[in-house]
């Protein structure tokens, strides 16, 4: 009959101690895992990811001319299968032309201000890395004139 007692009351206690309403979470290195948190512009993967975007962006352009990130407006991360990159970016016309074989767009100049060539978009970037498999592709973007843009 002891035995079934302290069983009862094992019970009971574990019962009373679950029925809080709103279950404690901690998480020690920030937001909860799964959700969007912003990360420097600077880090090595974000560089990676602008530069996968960018080349997506040229890619799918019909104009002569490629584009290269001029600025990161934001950069965030999200853990998901893999990882999640969300990038707002500006990107800017190069003189180098698609049509140059091995164009380095480290090595593009930007067209010169006040040229007619001289554009530049506004764009909302995901990028979805998969570290294990080594692998890093655009899933979605939206790219607006920046005298367009939202």
């Amino acid at each position: 009959m002891d035995a079934c007692y302290h069983l009862l009351l094992v019970f009971l206690l574990a019962g009373f101690c679950s029925s809080e309403k709103s279950p404690v979470r901690i998480f020690a290195n920030g937001p909860a895992p799964g959700k969007p948190q912003n990360v420097s512009k600077n880090d090595t993967e974000v560089q990676m990811a602008v530069l996968t975007a960018t080349y997506s962006f040229n890619n799918k352009s019909n104009d002569a001319f490629f584009f290269k990130a001029s600025a990161i407006d934001k950069a965030q991360r999200q853990i998901v299968k893999g990882i999640k990159y969300i990038l707002k970016i500006e990107i800017s016309r190069t003189v180098c032309k698609k049509r140059e074989a091995n164009a380095d767009l480290a090595k593009c100049d930007f067209q010169p201000k006040r040229d007619a060539l001289q554009q530049t978009f506004r764009c909302n970037f995901e990028v979805w890395a998969i570290p294990w498999q080594k692998t890093m592709k655009t899933t979605h973007f939206l790219c607006l004139p920046s005298n367009n843009y939202y």
